[in-house]
């Protein structure tokens, strides 16, 4: 006997058979059961997903010997003609060969003739839609009312070419794409039948490209076994096909959630070279990050099917990253998938969006300041704000005495994190800023400066939440922060008014002067210490010199005052947050307003 192709040889022979399509099959069961057939049926869907195997099937049902009947032997003589294509009373028609008026003419001249065995004459036409409009139009009459021995089937892939009244004449079975855990399952049966050893993750990385058509990955598979033999693994299946691998997938995502930039580039980098498609690899990391999104909302449901490799990594990946984040996520990625599909050099575009995303990942959004500010209004406890004291080296402070301004006690050890200034915006005002040797660190001394930074936390939260206060020296306000605090920029921005604040408060003119220090901490944006009010805050007064007060000599000072205890973390100043710049900015661009929640 000749070779048959797996798609041949497992084809469905009955209605038990079918696979992924319970809807159609259980329609077709009891209306062959109650008796209501229809005089036309319309199967639709994409390739491979078994209309023609349907069709076939219903035709058994309606002429087997004791039909019409759902439970028919396959295996007699009629029925195995019209698996076969050999049944004079079940005609298949290629709607793409014969699309022409007049052999829909003949098709209507035959419809009068009896059918020599079954109890039906069945015409099914398949790729329907490729008939033409006269075509349609002749059929339309035949096809409302057949002679009692008639029934019709069509198979189509595109529905919308069909004409209206066709349609209107006919029972529509819309046949979907087939899950790939089915395809996944009906290929190892298929393997064991065979003798062939596939692997797990094998099949379903076929099932995977299949895309939903089973017939695709029954072709894949004979051409595997071809390549392979009896052991096929998942490998395979990668180099054949070009697949990407879940794994390699899982790898990249991981790399983007945990923000390793240089590590989601080697993983492009190594597609790149082992020859895939860019394309089909950010296809599949959307398609990644959308199964991540369901699993995050519908955590049941979502692992339904999956192997136990993709569920494992999809909880852990859950832990990771918020819904909102995976919807910023897919829409960033969407866009540059439309951006990829013309770029000539789609690397480039695929890579620049991988840094956006890891860029927008370390930055907070308005959700993030959301959450906190409802943790405050419902009394939650907040993080605790960063300080200099848990991880970097003691902070300047305020001196009393010249002498003091120059020298630094010789207990206080050198600090391990050189500074950077941030040089100021100039202004009309202000003129060009010239740039300053970034001082020693000076022990605090004394509560005055203390109170000063307090107040200016209270005054500005969104700005100072993780910023370190260097202290007080030579007319300079000193604060550092990490480099990827975007604080930064927006005490730059708000210059002006902290000086202001500095000037009301302390009784004298104090220079703001910003550092980037990478030792300062950067966690969750929290809210600043409060105390009762502001107005409990004793102000800083101005010493002789001109300084806030310090200490009287230059001998080395106490430990506890070079490094205070961060008071209590308290909820955020609620007058202080709706009087922020940024926040004022933030609604004036959107044409928003802040509501209380009750």
């Amino acid at each position: 006997m000749a070779y048959q192709v797996f798609a041949r040889k497992y084809r469905p022979l009955t209605f038990d058979q079918i696979l992924g399509q319970d809807h159609v099959v259980q329609t077709l069961r009891n209306a062959i059961e109650q008796d209501r057939i229809a005089q036309a049926y319309l199967f639709v869907g994409p390739r491979g997903t078994g209309k023609t195997t349907t069709a076939r099937i219903l035709a058994k049902a309606l002429n087997c010997s004791n039909g019409p009947s759902a439970s028919f032997d396959p295996d007699e003589d009629i029925c195995q003609e019209i698996a076969e294509g050999n049944s004079l009373d079940v005609l298949e028609i290629d709607g793409a060969s014969n699309n022409g008026v007049e052999q829909v003419r003949e098709l209507r001249e035959n419809t009068k003739f009896a059918p020599s065995r079954g109890r039906y004459k069945i015409y099914y036409i398949d790729e329907v839609h490729m008939l033409t409009t006269a075509a349609f139009n002749a059929l339309l009459k035949t096809l409302e009312e057949p002679p009692p021995h008639v029934k019709f089937i069509f198979a189509t892939t595109e529905p919308n070419k069909i004409l209206a009244t066709i349609l209107s004449r006919c029972q529509r079975f819309d046949l979907r794409p087939i899950p790939d855990n089915i395809i996944a399952d009906h290929l190892l049966h298929i393997a064991r039948e065979e003798g062939v050893e596939l692997e797990e993750m094998a099949a379903h990385c076929i099932a995977k490209g299949a895309e939903g058509g089973m017939r695709d990955a029954q072709s894949m598979l004979d051409q595997l076994v071809a390549f392979c033999g009896s052991a096929i693994q998942e490998q395979h299946v990668l180099d054949i096909f070009g697949f990407t691998s879940h794994e390699t997938v899982a790898t990249l995502t991981t790399a983007i959630l945990e923000k390793r930039t240089v590590d989601a580039l080697q993983a492009v980098h190594e597609q790149t070279e082992a020859g895939k498609d860019l394309t089909k690899l950010l296809a599949d990391l959307i398609a990644y990050f959308r199964n991540l999104l369901v699993y995050k909302v519908d955590p049941d449901n979502a692992l339904e099917g999956q192997a136990e490799t993709v569920a494992a990594t999809l909880r852990a990946q859950g832990e990771c990253i918020a819904t909102d984040r995976l919807l910023d996520l897919i829409d960033h990625f969407a866009q540059v998938d439309a951006r990829m599909k013309w770029a000539p050099n789609k690397k480039m575009h695929l890579e620049i969006g991988i840094i956006k995303a890891v860029q927008a990942l370390q930055e907070s959004n308005l959700s993030d300041v959301i959450r906190v500010l409802g943790k405050a209004i419902d009394g939650e406890p907040l993080p605790e704000v960063p300080t200099a004291t848990a991880a970097a080296p003691p902070a300047p402070a305020a001196v009393s005495s010249p002498a003091a301004t120059t020298s630094r006690p010789r207990n206080v050890p050198e600090p391990e994190t050189k500074l950077a200034p941030v040089e100021p915006e100039p202004s009309p005002s202000q003129g060009t800023p010239s740039l300053t040797v970034v001082p020693d660190p000076v022990p605090s001394a004394g509560g005055g400066a203390d109170q000063l930074w307090r107040q200016v936390q209270l005054k500005f939260p969104m700005i100072f939440s993780q910023a370190a206060f260097g202290g007080v020296e030579d007319g300079r306000f000193v604060v550092r922060f990490h480099p990827s605090d975007f604080g930064k920029e927006r005490a730059n921005a708000s210059r002006t008014d902290i000086e202001k604040h500095l000037q009301a408060t302390a009784g004298e003119s104090l220079r703001l002067d910003i550092y980037i220090d990478e030792s300062v901490p950067l966690g969750p944006v929290a809210a600043p210490p409060k105390s009762a009010s502001l107005h409990d805050v004793e102000p800083v007064t101005s010493a002789s010199n001109g300084h806030p007060p310090g200490p009287a000599n230059n001998s080395a000072p106490d430990q506890s005052a070079a490094a205070p205890v961060a008071p209590p973390v308290e909820p955020m100043d609620e007058k202080a947050f709706y009087e922020d710049p940024l926040i004022q900015k933030a609604l004036d661009i959107f044409e928003g307003t802040l509501e209380k929640k009750d």
